[in-house]
């Protein structure tokens, strides 16, 4: 049975996380927003918040309970764009202090127009390597301000159809037998179940056959690396296969990819790239060694870099996946913007915690279901 051993995660989340009391609601914390930036037609600000999950929540490598989030904000010409930044523990090198250093030196006042956004956002691209995190605050931030600009949700400015969004999953992270039959249960409202393994053999059998005693739903695996060798990965997958499976997500390391590629070509399931697949360069050399890719925003940048990957996976005819991390329903809503254009989603980050602070995007018996509300379709609470 799965040991409960909750690894705290960095010393940088849990100093955040000791300012949830101050971080009460969207509007900031104690000393109010940063301001960043010399001022002109597009202003920028930032203030973090922790987010708190609604159960410990636990994959291959560490446990958490909560997430911190850096909430960001453009404003042009009395019109205010909201963006988000999550910063879970798996970003290597993006904390609240080093994603919060990158955003004091963006200045967007050398830029008169929200609309130049190629611009704009090549420029916070080439501030620094790495820190998708924060750039992806500002990218979401700077659509959702163009969208309201526009009066129109981006899906329709991109010209996607909503009555074609899919089903969110609903994740169900390693636990002990009683608590994954408790999550099974709450998860009763949703179509299709994604389960985390990747731990032992034991353990992850045991999930997989819990969930079963108690549904027969459809359920995706996400192994998050957890399975270092090939011909095992292969069983496993096999073994799940077996049990009505749909896919599985990241089955193996992030680099180890003739390992790889030998398990999908041999895979009874299709594979989807997670860590593997990080920002629109990666596609090309995850052709062949994954059946589809898994496209986040908080990996990529942003809602311009996602849409881009979205077309480049087409091309090569790979599966497509959007999905999360635990977020409010500002990230989650800028992300599902893309859900009529995928096979599966995987958008259920805001569901998972207690104090979200925006309302957007629902899930309606089980599907994603998008509003006409102009940009990504939210409104801070």
């Amino acid at each position: 049975m799965y040991r409960r051993d909750f690894i705290k995660v960095s010393a940088a989340a849990a100093a955040a996380a000791a300012l949830s009391p101050a971080l009460a609601s969207c509007g900031g914390f104690a000393g109010g927003k940063k301001r960043v930036g010399k001022g002109g037609p597009l202003k920028m600000s930032y203030y973090p918040y922790v987010v708190e999950l609604q159960h410990t929540f636990t994959i291959s490598g560490f446990s958490r309970d909560t997430t911190t989030v850096l909430l960001v904000e453009i404003e042009y010409d009395g019109v205010t764009g909201y963006g988000e930044a999550a910063l879970p523990p798996y970003m290597v090198g993006q904390t609240l202090e080093t994603a919060s250093a990158f955003l004091d030196k963006v200045d967007l006042s050398q830029f008169s127009d929200p609309f130049e956004m190629d611009e704009i956002l090549g420029y916070v691209d080439s501030l620094a390597e790495g820190m998708s995190c924060p750039k992806c605050g500002i990218d979401i931030a700077l659509h959702d301000l163009v969208g309201k600009l526009l009066g129109k949700p981006l899906y329709k400015i991109w010209g996607f159809n909503a009555a074609k969004t899919p089903d969110t999953s609903f994740t169900i992270g390693m636990d002990t037998k009683e608590v994954i039959i408790q999550k099974t249960k709450e998860a009763e409202p949703y179509n299709i179940l994604k389960v985390k393994l990747g731990s032992t053999e034991a353990d992850d059998k045991m999930i997989v056959e819990t969930i079963r005693e108690v549904t027969d739903k459809p359920i995706v695996v996400d192994a998050n690396q957890g399975w270092k060798d090939k011909r095992y990965a292969l069983d496993m997958i096999c073994w799940l296969a077996e049990r009505g499976i749909r896919f599985v997500e990241q089955p193996m390391p992030k680099t180890v990819y003739d390992e790889m590629a030998w398990v999908t070509e041999n895979s009874p399931l299709p594979t989807i790239a997670d860590e593997s697949c990080q920002r629109l360069v990666d596609i090309r050399k995850l052709y062949g060694v994954f059946t589809g890719i898994n496209i986040k925003l908080l990996k990529c940048t942003g809602l311009r870099e996602a849409h881009r990957m979205v077309e480049a996976a087409r091309a090569l005819g790979m599966m497509l996946m959007i999905g999360c991390t635990t977020e409010t329903s500002c990230a989650i809503s800028a992300m599902a913007q893309l859900a009529p254009v995928v096979d599966f989603a995987d958008l259920d980050g805001n569901l998972l915690i207690t104090n979200d602070c925006f309302s957007g995007m629902k899930i309606v018996n089980g599907k994603i279901t998008l509003n006409d509300l102009p940009g990504i379709g939210v409104t801070k609470l």
